[in-house]
């Protein structure tokens, strides 16, 4: 079977060289860091975004594409309802198709107790005037046609969206280019100047750039780039296996998940696959530094995740990983390019045989197509969004536990304000990265 078509082998779109100065340099050329660099560019801000590999070669593409206010943490909230907006505005912008569409997310319950979850939900759509709705067994089935098994009741919200994460954020990434932002491909940041406790600029493999503010939005790699200037982050990552079917007939236009299968409808007819609530993490130093704090989510959830005791060699937390280099020595971010996890071959067939059991009125379900995702995950399942209080300058917006695709635009206005120092519009107190260090507990968002 095919795996992930992004790759360091793909043509370099963003050629650079990197420019001797920039106001704003952002190291990540994801979502997160695409948008942020957009919308500074929309107000004239000199803004370079670098990317070690290739635009959206890792999680940014490899997602499963929903865009969804539906079971969000309620301080994440207002941002999604923002990112809602502003994934409209920004499709009509960029002129390209990037398959969004809003077709409703669905999560499907097969007990009381996921009926009580979902109840408790609705509350907080409440507050924020949501179309969110429960459904009963009966309106369940006429929703999405077909299954074989009865399910309690649903969740449902018609007006959450989906799109194709591998065309959209590229796409967005040329719209930056058009506004201004010069984005360099195959340049890895490998450490920044701090003089007299604040950035004064970046040192890259093609050179030095002078900034005087830098946000770190690198994904899986942000901790490791971070723990280099002496900044903690509890950031694991962790691997899904995700496929896409050939085409089959719609069951269902949006999205839906039990505990045993994702799916979601994609532009090419086909299916978007996954296993629901399932994923596997490799221990690494990081993760036995963190470990206590990540104690909550493991009793919230412990079948839900399997351990390998040793990462691939160039994983960001693998034990030969090096943590410490120096500006002008080649750093892990350019040994590894493009971070591209094998998918697992036994979840490939277990997805494809889910899905064909919920739906048995597919004959045959082809998957034509099975690649892996690294989430960078933090202990309560929400992301940092925040400046670095000891490093003048510095800002980070990393750690989206799995939501970052839907989010980004929302997340990317916000820190573009942040940076410039303006009022946000949002409460982040949430998204402090102080809370792993004073005290707080650990307070578990929403795992899906």
């Amino acid at each position: 079977m095919p795996t992930f078509p992004f790759s360091e082998a793909d043509p370099i779109q963003h050629p650079g060289p990197p420019p001797k100065t920039s106001e704003v340099v952002i190291v990540g050329g994801g979502v997160i860091g695409v948008t942020t660099a957009l919308f500074l560019a929309q107000r004239n801000i000199p803004v370079t975004l670098l990317e070690k590999g290739r635009v959206a070669a890792e999680q940014s593409s490899r997602n499963w594409g929903w865009i969804r206010k539906q079971g969000r943490d309620a301080d994440e909230l207002p941002i999604v309802i923002e990112a809602i907006h502003l994934w409209r505005q920004l499709a009509e912008e960029c002129g390209e198709d990037i398959g969004l569409n809003q077709t409703g997310v669905t999560y499907l319950a097969r007990s009381d107790k996921d009926m009580a979850g979902f109840e408790a939900f609705m509350k907080i759509a409440a507050i924020h005037a949501l179309d969110t709705r429960l459904l009963d067994s009966g309106e369940t089935a006429k929703l999405i046609k077909g299954m074989s098994r009865k399910f309690k009741g649903a969740m449902t919200t018609p007006s959450d969206m989906r799109a194709e994460p591998w065309l959209a954020v590229p796409a967005l990434a040329r719209l930056a280019v058009r506004k201004g932002v010069k984005i360099v491909e195959n340049c890895a940041a490998r450490t920044l100047k701090i003089s007299a406790g604040r950035v004064t600029g970046v040192w890259t493999e093609a050179g030095y750039i002078e900034a005087s503010s830098v946000l770190v939005a690198g994904g899986a790699w942000s901790s490791l780039f971070l723990r280099r200037h002496g900044v903690s982050i509890p950031q694991l990552s962790v691997r899904v296996t995700v496929a896409a079917t050939e085409p089959l007939p719609e069951i269902y236009a949006g999205a839906a998940t039990d505990e045993r299968i994702a799916f979601r409808r994609r532009q090419d007819g086909g299916y978007t696959l996954a296993a629901g609530g399932s994923h596997l993490h490799y221990l690494g130093p990081d993760a036995f530094r963190h470990a206590t704090k990540y104690l909550a989510a493991l009793r919230d959830n412990p079948l839900g995740t399997r351990y390998f005791p040793l990462a691939p060699s160039g994983y960001p937390d693998a034990w030969s990983t090096p943590r410490d280099w120096a500006p002008d020595s080649i750093s892990p971010f350019e040994r590894m390019r493009v971070l591209n996890p094998a998918p697992e071959p036994a979840r490939l067939r277990s997805i494809g045989r889910n899905f064909k059991q919920l739906f048995p009125k597919f004959e045959t379900v082809r998957l034509k197509v099975g690649w892996g995702g690294m989430i960078d995950a933090m202990p309560d399942v929400v992301p940092v969004v925040d400046q670095v209080r000891a490093i003048g300058g510095l800002f980070v917006a990393t750690g989206m536990s799995g939501h970052g695709f839907g989010i980004g635009p929302g997340v990317g206005r916000v820190v573009a304000d942040m940076i410039q120092g303006n009022e946000t519009g949002h409460d982040l107190n949430r998204f402090r990265l102080s809370r792993f260090h004073d005290g707080s507990p650990v307070r578990l968002g929403p795992a899906l």
